[in-house]
């Protein structure tokens, strides 16, 4: 998600008046390049620690070109880099995930970068409403939700096929195969039931949860592996639901959430506190349930399958409900509003 909403503003910030560079890291290292898009990217070479101080002096040659940086949090290296070099330019932080507590002064230095921070943006209120690094800090707080491209209708004859190949109705889970994506309860909850899945993705799970559906007899689950962009949206556009049943608030936001409501899927997602309960609205865009509960999850399949007239109005939902707040155009414009808010703020300074 990180990469995906640094390229939108990268790219589509220009027509506000953004000019960007994007600092990241690389094994290749000491590589300048542009994106297809015009933006620049310096990729310097991975390190183990920010505060060495080659890379303090070189964030702080790359720092003075901007009137403003933004981070991406967490980001040990840099925020380090910037607090041991005393970068002076302003600068504001998305906060995607709460960084672990870890040592003290991982701590210290964590708090202290927040605190330098003219503005933190994350990507939901359930999120902000849970995180124990933000707390006290609400006042610099803004919610500006992560934002995906639109596209076009999909190519009919593309959509067929995956039906043909799945099922004429089916559900689709799309991600990384790790334990907190929830996926071994998804599973459970399909003994007895056999609905058609396909999951679209790869990861350290794999094999644990193609050996858990082999064992547990569902011959209707398919494991496509990763997928390519267009087969992903075709997939998604021929699905009868969404499942994201993630199970910890490792799930920040859910961007395959919003994937499949740009194609009008209804979803099934798990009440974990973060942002999967603001995309996926219970009972308006599909259901949300507790999640590690294998009961509920089977539940929620049940009634999908047996109401499509319901699936369908909750889908046509959750296309509304992108348009009016997932659009990366939207979400670009809230952060060109953010960067003009700041540095009017310290202009007046």
């Amino acid at each position: 998600m990180t990469e995906r909403a640094v390229h939108s503003i990268a790219s589509k910030g220009g027509t506000h008046g953004i000019d960007s560079r994007v600092l990241t890291v690389s094994p290749r290292g000491g590589c300048d390049e542009t994106d297809l898009s015009g933006y620049r990217i310096r990729r310097y070479a991975a390190w183990r620690s920010g505060g060495s101080p080659p890379f303090i002096a070189r964030f702080r040659r790359e720092a003075a070109w901007a009137d403003l940086l933004h981070f991406h949090f967490p980001w040990p290296c840099a925020q380090w880099a910037y607090l041991l070099g005393r970068v002076a330019v302003p600068a504001m932080a998305t906060v995607h995930t709460d960084a672990a507590d870890g040592a003290p002064l991982a701590r210290l230095g964590r708090d202290a970068f927040l605190a330098r921070m003219r503005r933190i943006i994350v990507t939901s209120p359930n999120y902000l409403e849970g995180s124990a690094i933000l707390r006290g800090l609400h006042g610099k707080v803004e919610v500006v939700p992560a934002g995906i491209e639109d596209l076009p209708a999909r190519d009919p004859e593309a959509v067929w096929r995956w039906r043909q190949r799945i099922g004429q109705r089916f559900f689709v889970f799309l991600g990384g195969l790790r334990d907190y994506k929830g996926l071994h309860y998804l599973l459970d909850a399909l003994q007895g039931r056999d609905y058609p899945l396909a999951v679209a993705g790869d990861g350290p799970e794999r094999s644990a949860l193609e050996a858990h559906a082999k064992a547990a007899g569902l011959r209707n689950v398919r494991f496509l592996g990763p997928l390519g962009e267009d087969d992903k949206h075709d997939l998604l556009a021929a699905a009868y639901g969404f499942v994201l049943p993630s199970c910890r608030r490792d799930e920040a936001f859910g961007l395959p959430l919003v994937e499949a409501s740009v194609h009008g899927v209804p979803m099934i997602s798990c009440e974990v506190g973060t942002g999967t309960s603001y995309v996926n609205r219970h009972e308006e865009t599909g259901l949300v349930v507790p999640p590690c509960d294998a009961l509920a999850l089977g539940g929620a399949l049940d009634r999908f399958w047996r109401d499509p007239a319901q699936a369908r109005a909750w889908g046509d939902a959750a296309r509304r409900r992108y348009l009016a707040r997932f659009t990366d155009e939207a979400m670009v414009a809230r952060h060109a509003a953010c960067y003009e808010a700041i540095l009017g703020k310290g202009k007046a300074a």
